[in-house]
């Protein structure tokens, strides 16, 4: 999708891993990050994973790069290591009414160092929150899409 009009005509937007930079400079080429951020401000549901989540933040620490702004936290870019520290693991994830198991893999995660108001943390690793929810933004540090569980896909779902 190129246009806001196509990204209207979904339910809801994924904003997948891959480089950040590379994905902001998109979004900026196609004139798209202020009028996606008024979207996603609206309301309209969206799934980051790794640089989505990175997109989507109030803040990447240390870095000077575009970002939408609409999720409440602030993060560490590969902040969970170099292409080859990458790891899988499974996580708890806490939605409110159950706690499930969630596969994750992490690759050259960002990792989230301060959760604002309106943040619900869904899922942790090591203490530190890797999966979280504003409203109907759904974000996560690593790459559920790399795995068999429908677990995280099926939450975003109930969102809208």
């Amino acid at each position: 999708m190129k246009t806001l009009e196509e990204i209207r005509k979904q339910d809801a937007l994924v904003i997948p891993g891959g480089e950040s930079t590379t994905i902001g400079k998109l979004l900026g080429l196609l004139s798209l990050f202020d009028p996606l951020r008024e979207l996603l401000t609206q309301g309209f549901p969206v799934f980051g994973t790794c640089a989505g989540l990175i997109l989507l933040s109030r803040m990447a620490v240390g870095r000077d790069q575009p970002l939408l702004g609409v999720l409440n936290v602030d993060v560490s870019r590969n902040a969970y290591g170099r292409q080859t520290e990458s790891f899988e693991t499974v996580l708890p994830f806490d939605d409110g009414s159950q706690t499930l198991e969630v596969p994750a893999v992490f690759i050259r995660a960002p990792q989230i160092v301060r959760t604002g108001h309106n943040v619900k943390i869904l899922s942790t690793y090591e203490g530190r929150p890797v999966c979280v929810r504003q409203g109907r933004i759904l974000a996560a540090a690593f790459h559920p899409e790399l795995t068999d569980s429908p677990v995280l896909h099926d939450y975003f779902l109930s969102l809208f």
